[in-house]
């Protein structure tokens, strides 16, 4: 049986001017290999409110989970709730649940409960809250679509709060060989290899070294762990020099 499929879909204008680079994709793939979720697609939207929405239609629709980063803090370009919210058509407020937690956090900070900081405690109707155990402000889940923060650090305790409750697979084994020729050398025995082994998966990454050699990082993934080892020694086998 193949394993679940999930795309994500990271959100803001600082990420599209790159003012801000994303490190919760990086974060995300490894984690959701290890689960056995497959990540088959990234996007990158405005805060432009008919771009999510459609988005978040799109990929609800086409994998059996999706991950969203940033959008769900206290300011006003923060408009990913309300996005999920019409893409479900569900209504969306202050939730008493979601509120409960930010004035307890708050009151024990000695902080006061704004109306900024009460917009992280707008829900849709039917969401599901999403722990967040860094700043306490929660994600929430509607349907197959998980709603995260932006800052790396919440995320990732976001992430670890929800893939648990997720129902995973086969998680997938990869290894890599660094291989000292251009890839247009490499590339047909790479085919070749690639044909005998349809149950993995081949990647070519080149690069330039320092003293003006090309080479490619060679990587295997798989989820028959033993399958992937074995590749790898075929791999050893056809570039001795690597």
């Amino acid at each position: 049986m193949p394993n679940p499929t999930a795309a994500m879909l990271v959100i803001g204008d600082e990420i599209l001017s790159g003012r801000t680079r994303d490190a919760n994709m990086f974060h995300l793939a490894g984690e959701l290999a290890k689960a056995g979720i497959d990540l088959r697609e990234v996007r990158v939207v405005s805060d432009d409110a008919p771009a999510i929405i459609g988005a978040v239609r799109a990929l609800s629709g086409l994998f059996d989970h999706v991950f969203t980063s940033g959008g769900i803090g206290p300011t006003h370009d923060d408009i990913t709730a309300d996005c999920i919210a019409e893409a479900f058509d569900q209504s969306i407020d202050v939730r008493d649940d979601a509120r409960a937690l930010l004035v307890e956090a708050y009151t024990r900070r000695g902080a006061k409960v704004t109306e900024a900081r009460l917009r992280m405690a707008r829900i849709p109707e039917h969401a599901v809250l999403i722990e967040n155990p860094v700043s306490t402000a929660p994600g929430f889940s509607v349907g197959n679509v998980h709603v995260m923060a932006g800052v790396p650090a919440v995320f990732e305790a976001m992430v670890a709060s929800v893939l648990p409750k997720l129902t995973g697979g086969t998680p997938l084994s990869s290894a890599s060989l660094r291989v000292m020729r251009a890839e247009s050398d490499i590339a047909a025995p790479l085919r070749a290899l690639a044909t005998e082994c349809p149950d993995l998966s081949f990647g070519s990454y080149p690069f330039h070294s320092k003293d003006g050699r090309y080479g490619a990082n060679v990587v295997v993934r798989g989820a028959d762990a033993d399958d992937v080892a074995k590749a790898l020694i075929c791999l050893k086998e056809l570039f001795p020099d690597a």
